[in-house]
C-alpha cells in the first residue's frame, strides 16, 4: 500500500500528468483539497473510489484516513493543489507517515504560477529585464515567515515576483513593493487559473488593490509582479537564438 501525493495542478481536469491520472484511476481512496480543485478532476477516479474532502480536516485526521486505508491494504491518492513542492504540507504529512511505517511517493503537477503565466501568455524570465522568479507568500493567519525572507528583501532584487496565499493583503503588499518596483510596475492577479471561474485582473502596483477589492477576491488567486509582465514588451534578444552566436554541429547517431 502506498500514499501517492499527486500534484493536481491549478485545478483544470486536463492539466494533470499522465502518471497522475493513472494513479487516480488505480487508487481506491482519494483525499483531495476541495477548496481549490475543479470537481471535474475527481472524474479521473474510479467510480467506486472513496472520496474524502480534506478542507475541513486537520493534519491528524488526514493522516488517520491514510492509516485506515493502509490497514485495509488500499492505496491512497492524496491530491495537492498545484505542485507538491510548494505550500502543500508535504513535509509534515510524510514525516508522520514515516513514523507509522506507511510508504509514500510524489507525482509532480503543474504549479499555479505556471498556469497563471500561461493564461497571460507571459514569460517571467525576459532577457535583460528579469532572469529570476521569486515564489513566496506573506503572513496573515499562517505560520511565521523566516526573518531573512521579508518581502522587502525580495523586492530589492526586482525579479519577477509571484505571491501565493496573499490576496487578502494586496493593498499593503502593493504599497510595500512599489517602493522598489515603482508604482507603475505591472501587477496581475489570476483567480483560479485554468478553471471555469478563472478571472484576470491587470493593473499596476498603484491600482491593482482597488481592482481586487472591487472584484471581491478572497482566495485561490496568485499575484504576479514585475516588468516582465509589461504588455508588448520590447526586450533584448536571447543569446541562445542570436544569429551572431557561434554554433557547432552536434554529432551523434545518424549524423
Amino acid at each position: 500500500m502506498t500514499v501517492h501525493f499527486i500534484g493536481a495542478g491549478p485545478g483544470a481536469a486536463d492539466l494533470l500528468t499522465l502518471r497522475a491520472v493513472a494513479l487516480l484511476r488505480e487508487s481506491p481512496v482519494c483525499l483531495y483539497a476541495g477548496t481549490y480543485l475543479d470537481p471535474e478532476v475527481l472524474a479521473h477516479c474510479a467510480p467506486e473510489a472513496e472520496l474524502i474532502d480534506t478542507q475541513g480536516l486537520d493534519l491528524d485526521e488526514i493522516v488517520a484516513h491514510c492509516a485506515r486505508a493502509d490497514a485495509a491494504g488500499k492505496d491512497v491518492a492524496r491530491l495537492c493543489s498545484g505542485d507538491p513542492s510548494i505550500y502543500s504540507a508535504l513535509t509534515e504529512q510524510t514525516r508522520r507517515l514515516d513514523g507509522l511505517g506507511i510508504s509514500w511517493d510524489v507525482t509532480p503537477g503543474v504549479p499555479a504560477y505556471a498556469a497563471a503565466a500561461a493564461v497571460l501568455g507571459s514569460e517571467l524570465t525576459v532577457p535583460e529585464v528579469a532572469q529570476s522568479v521569486v515564489l513566496t507568500r506573506t503572513r496573515a493567519r499562517s505560520t511565521a515567515m523566516p526573518e531573512s525572507e521579508a518581502l522587502g528583501n525580495f523586492a530589492r532584487t526586482r525579479a519577477s515576483l509571484v505571491l501565493h496565499l496573499a490576496i487578502t493583503r494586496i493593498r499593503e503588499l502593493a504599497a510595500e513593493l512599489a517602493d522598489e518596483y515603482g508604482a507603475d510596475c505591472p501587477a496581475v492577479v489570476v483567480y483560479r487559473a485554468s478553471q471555469p471561474q478563472q478571472r484576470i485582473l491587470r493593473g499596476t502596483l498603484a491600482d491593482i488593490a482597488g481592482r481586487v477589492e472591487a472584484a471581491g477576491l478572497r482566495q485561490a488567486a496568485v499575484i504576479l509582479v514585475g516588468r516582465a509582465l509589461t504588455p508588448a514588451l520590447d526586450c533584448a534578444q536571447s543569446h541562445l537564438y542570436d544569429p551572431g552566436r557561434e554554433r557547432h554541429p552536434v554529432s551523434g547517431p545518424g549524423a
